[in-house]
């Protein structure tokens, strides 16, 4: 048996920092873009965040407190997702912000909002891939004693998707050749994924 250590979350890990982000990842980035009622531009990482589905594709991420991006897509039922990338890491660092809702994050971090095809939302012209995405649920979180938790999970149908040339060969994306950042635990922990990292595993049967 190995030595563990081992805690009940609701009485506290007993550590130096919270090991729960750590151990789920890294994970991929949710940078998302969206567009107010009013037209006010907003663009913000998110750390929770991942595909749930393939047809219809259904990508989400989650709210912690009520943000910019959840009062938008609530109020227009759209969003874009792109890609982070290492290139743009210190971008989408910045557009990590805490500002004013009338705040544009793209000029924020120095991007430039490209114009979607099926959604009103921008995308970030400098990102290689990206997402249009159409709100499907936006789910409150609740504990396992059914108490609602300040956290909500907003889910949305890709329904469009950009893809920069240069990442596919032979017309297979090259994950790697898209130079993602995931996210770690700590206030500063980041990865990158690299081809020499790349290993094949195929399902049985």
């Amino acid at each position: 048996m190995h030595d563990l250590h081992f805690y009940e979350t609701a009485k506290g890990h007993g550590l130096p920092h919270d090991p729960f982000n750590a151990i789920v990842g890294p994970r991929p980035i949710g940078w998302i873009s969206s567009i107010s009622a009013a037209g006010a531009l907003n663009l913000a990482p998110y750390s929770f965040f991942n595909g749930f589905n393939y047809t219809p594709p259904i990508v989400g991420f989650a709210s912690v407190g009520e943000k910019d991006s959840l009062r938008n897509i609530r109020a227009t039922g759209e969003f874009c997702w792109n890609l982070a990338t290492e290139p743009l890491a210190e971008a989408m660092n910045a557009s990590s912000a805490m500002v004013a809702p009338e705040v544009d994050e793209f000029g924020l971090a120095g991007l430039t909002p490209l114009a979607s095809r099926l959604v009103k939302p921008p995308r970030v012209a400098e990102s290689p891939v990206s997402f249009e995405c159409k709100l499907t649920q936006i789910v409150q979180l609740q504990s396992a004693a059914g108490e609602l938790v300040p956290t909500w999970l907003i889910l949305g149908e890709v329904v469009g998707v950009h893809i920069a040339q240069r990442l596919l060969v032979n017309g297979v994306y090259d994950t790697a050749a898209g130079q993602p950042i995931l996210r770690g635990g700590g206030p500063a922990d980041y990865f990158r994924i690299a081809p020499e990292q790349k290993f094949k595993l195929r399902r049985p049967g």
